[in-house]
């Protein structure tokens, strides 16, 4: 039987760990081709021969997302290599903690060009292949904290909740000309980007989840596969929460 990506060629930008490995992994056994795009190379070429051990189809791409002419480079490599770009992914991103008054210049700037300006050099470079298919979808992800504040992390709150409207008003932009923009708000998901937590930090964590768990890098797989496949087809501008819960006493 055929996956829900069959014919679909997905770039996925920080697809050599975490959630970017997770949804590389699932869309290749949905039957989509993928290229990885990652600064971590050994990570990234890990993951590519984890899929093709799986019978899947991959490739692994040097992509600095702070850079348009990487971006660029990646989307030009990803034609050449498997004909099209029907699906971009913006996943990748960073975060430190700093408030107002903790938070560097430098700090701010880091943050803003990976999580924000990233995303849009990916949308821009992507979009003129996207269109070419006439029925594309990006999915971008922001992050709960792209939804509700808290303390010190302010840099990272402004770049996801830039995200978040990017999403909306390109939906707008292209919702007649054959893309689909979707954002997706994962909570706290057990990957990298948590960092090493102590048992008190654990269960702190868990206790302000509804559900009660920690969730997992597949839980926003299975998310970005429904918004980047077909069964999504009138689905555009949307925004899909995988938090436990959390956002909803909020």
């Amino acid at each position: 039987m055929a996956g829900r990506l069959a014919g679909k060629v997905a770039l996925i930008s920080g697809g050599a760990s975490g959630l970017g490995e997770a949804q590389a992994l699932l869309f290749t056994r949905e039957g989509a081709q993928v290229v990885i795009g990652d600064l971590q190379d050994g990570l990234g070429a890990q993951v590519v021969e984890r899929i093709a051990s799986e019978g899947g189809d991959a490739h692994y791409v040097h992509l600095d997302v702070t850079s348009m002419a990487s971006w660029q480079a990646a989307v030009a490599l990803t034609v050449e290599r498997f004909g099209k770009l029907t699906t971009l992914v913006n996943n990748a991103g960073i975060f430190h903690p700093g408030g107002v008054v903790t938070e560097t210049e430098h700090g701010w700037a880091k943050m803003i060009s990976v999580n924000q300006t990233g995303v849009f050099y990916g949308m821009k470079a992507a979009a003129p292949e996207l269109l070419k298919c006439g029925n594309a979808a990006i999915v971008n992800i922001s992050s709960l904290y792209g939804l509700i504040g808290s303390p010190n992390a302010i840099s990272y709150h402004a770049s996801k909740a830039a995200v978040r409207v990017m999403g909306k008003g390109t939906a707008l932009e292209f919702a007649q000309q054959g893309i689909r923009v979707n954002t997706i708000f994962p909570g706290q998901i057990r990957t990298p980007i948590l960092g090493d937590i102590t048992p008190e930090q654990d269960a702190a964590i868990k206790a302000s989840i509804p559900m009660g768990m920690v969730g997992e890098p597949m839980d926003i797989a299975h998310g970005s596969l429904f918004l980047a496949s077909d069964d999504a087809k009138y689905v555009t501008g949307a925004e899909l929460w995988i938090d436990g819960g959390w956002y909803a006493g909020n």
